[in-house]
């Protein structure tokens, strides 16, 4: 390629620099304008948001709700250190469940009373613990004799724990405990490629008779949502939206009647939609989309004993009625900081809270504006200045 004579590579520079820096001000792409970070509890009655806190201001997570308001988490201190979390009710306050001695925790699920669940640093690895009512006091769960880790997926409201225990990536076991996490029962291997004997499987939430849900890979090799029943006995296949093509489910979250809730592939291909069963994973019912097309999207990512589904869908969080009936937007349905678009919901309890991840536009400061005009100058300077002169490559 052969560069006409005359083109200036400064000048190019200094203009592609430019534009460039339109894109951060909203003239572009929207990627570095926008940034995704920050929790918020929505009470569905008073239409509130309120913004969940953080340790000493510094960064943090919220995993879950339960129907009192407490919120659990994680959040980094002053020392820079990741500690759980729990919160009073209805998201007030926020108290550092401390560590199992070692530097960092982190809080996954809450249960009624106030039991949490999740994982901590020790001085050997890290372990899976529980605590007693209203997150007070740590307790390790242990690992087995020849493991190195444990971890956890969420707890019941009787205490019971799902879990895991593993050495490396590719050899993790799933585990569920009984009640106020006591014994660990061990529920075979977990991992991407599985198969519906119990061998492989994922395995992500559980209600109060100890029912697990998940996705496993069946005979047809086709990835599946499954139930167990009571206390993780047994493994029903959950099917597909629309099989045999489209023949990909996985489930996310479980009440305590059985009803399922997650994602599997829509009838127009491989795009996913948010689904729905009936009591003990009986019927897969498609919830539809936001924009209410077979092309657009949605994943169900939790579940309350009522049968509302949170999920996202083309780009926003939502929420359904009882037993999933309609979708609607969850920006509409609260009164939300100038900005904020509710994008990611991660838990609902029974009582009409919802946590939410939202993201913030962020909106340059009127100094960056004010470069615009100057910038605009400038470059058409430079193409008087050079007027005649071609950026484009002369023929080979």
């Amino acid at each position: 390629m052969k560069i006409i004579p005359g083109f200036n590579l400064r000048w190019f520079l200094l203009a592609a620099a430019f534009f460039a820096g339109l894109g951060g001000l909203g003239f572009g792409s929207h990627a570095s304008a926008q940034y995704v970070d920050q929790a918020y509890l929505i009470d569905l009655n008073s239409r509130t948001a309120t913004k969940l806190g953080a340790f000493s201001g510094y960064s943090g997570h919220a995993s879950g709700i339960n129907d009192a308001g407490q919120v659990v988490g994680s959040s980094t201190t002053a020392a820079g250190q990741s500690h759980a979390f729990i919160t009073g009710p209805n998201g007030a306050g926020m108290r550092d469940l401390g560590t199992l001695g070692g530097d960092s925790s982190y809080a996954v699920a809450i249960n009624a009373s106030g039991q949490v669940a999740g994982v901590s640093a020790t001085s050997t690895g890290t372990h899976a613990f529980i605590t007693g009512p209203n997150g007070v006091g740590m307790r390790d769960l242990g690992v087995p004799g020849g493991f190195s880790y444990s971890g956890v997926y969420d707890i019941n409201d009787t205490g019971q724990v799902l879990g895991y225990f593993g050495i490396g990536n590719n050899q993790r076991h799933a585990f569920i405990t009984g009640p106020n996490g006591v014994g660990m029962t061990d529920l075979g291997i977990v991992g991407e490629n599985s198969s519906l004997e119990g061998e492989d499987s994922t395995y992500v939430a559980l209600n109060g008779s100890g029912q697990v849900v998940g996705s496993t890979l069946g005979s047809d090799l086709q990835q599946h949502a499954f139930i167990t029943g009571p206390n993780s006995v047994g493994m029903k296949d959950l099917g597909a939206l629309y099989p045999p093509v489209n023949d990909y489910s996985e489930a996310h979250a479980v009440n305590d009647a059985g009803q399922v809730a997650g994602s599997a592939w829509a009838s127009e291909g491989i795009i996913p939609h948010a689904f729905i069963t009936g009591p003990d994973g009986v019927g897969m019912r498609d919830l539809g989309t936001l924009a209410g097309t077979d092309w657009s999207g949605s994943e169900a990512h939790a579940i309350n004993e009522a049968g509302q589904v949170a999920g996202e869908s083309d780009g926003h969080a939502f929420i359904t009625g009882s037993n999933g009936a309609g979708m609607i937007d969850l920006n509409s349905l609260a009164d939300l900081p100038k900005g904020v678009i509710l994008v990611n919901p991660i838990a609902i309890n029974n009582v009409g809270q919802v946590i939410a991840y939202g993201y913030i536009t962020v909106v340059p400061e009127p100094e960056s504006y004010a470069l615009l005009p100057a910038g605009l100058a400038l470059l058409a300077a430079l193409v008087h200045r050079k007027k005649g002169a071609s950026l484009l490559p002369a023929p080979s």
